[in-house]
């Protein structure tokens, strides 16, 4: 019941979302009818000051379109994945996949390919919102530390230590991890990760969880082309495997 209430509580607070697009009446239409929903909304229109009001720490939600003016938004998406774990919704209307792909690897939550329905865009910003406030206070649980071989798992700290040393991993990341986990052994399928993990509401393309799993591995990994934690089981899914597993 507290948890519940206390996601119920995160979830009733206004939330600040930042606007990076260099079309001024597209960021306009977006920032009036984000304000229509009971959001606050701010607008960067080129890269360089959405880089330096991206990485302030004062947005709930980051929406990117990738061609702006200065800085382009992938430049953007990676310099504030440096310092920060806040969601970040790509808005373009690049199409390709491997743009898709790209920016998933630079550490974006997610892509919406313009022109798209304001209805969508609010579906889509509310449930990264609620993926992001669930994980904020998950970890208030009874284990608290979760312990696999040599890693160790903070859900209260949302902090990741391998062998002592802090692992910096986003929101997803940390909920994939501890996904894989908690399951650990057990194969999990691409469609159960996008569900646990993503959640039902989530729009995107399952080729996200696949992404998500080399970023992961990239960070875990002794050698990422011969991993030992995240293991894949061909045609089926994932699962995860300590340290200590023989």
């Amino acid at each position: 019941m507290m948890l519940r209430g206390e996601v119920q509580k995160m979830s009733e607070e206004k939330k600040k979302i930042l606007i990076i697009e260099d079309e001024s009446s597209i960021a306009e239409i977006i920032k009036y009818n984000l304000e229509k929903e009971e959001f606050e909304a701010e607008i960067a229109l080129d890269g360089n000051t959405g880089l330096e009001e991206g990485v302030s720490g004062k947005y709930d939600l980051i929406l990117l379109d990738l061609m702006l003016p200065g800085l382009d938004g992938y430049e953007v998406c990676r310099r504030i994945r440096e310092t920060s774990i806040v969601p970040i919704l790509i808005v373009s209307a690049k199409e390709d996949e491997s743009d898709k792909v790209r920016s998933l690897e630079l550490g974006a939550d997610g892509y919406i390919t313009k022109p798209f329905g304001i209805r969508e865009l609010i579906a889509r910003i509310r449930a990264m919102l609620r993926r992001s406030d669930y994980s904020k206070v998950k970890g208030v649980s009874k284990e608290g530390i979760l312990k696999s071989g040599d890693l160790t798992l903070d859900t209260v700290r949302y902090e990741v230590l391998k062998r002592g040393e802090l692992v910096p991993l986003t929101i997803r990341e940390f909920d994939l991890l501890c996904c894989l986990i908690k399951s650990e052994g057990d194969i999990i399928s691409r469609e159960q990760l996008m569900e646990r993990v993503w959640g039902y509401e989530y729009f995107g393309d399952i080729r996200t969880v696949d992404v998500t799993i080399r970023r992961l591995r990239e960070k875990l990994e002794d050698d990422p082309s011969q991993p030992k934690y995240i293991r894949t089981k061909r045609s089926l899914g994932y699962y995860f495997k300590s340290s200590d597993s023989k």
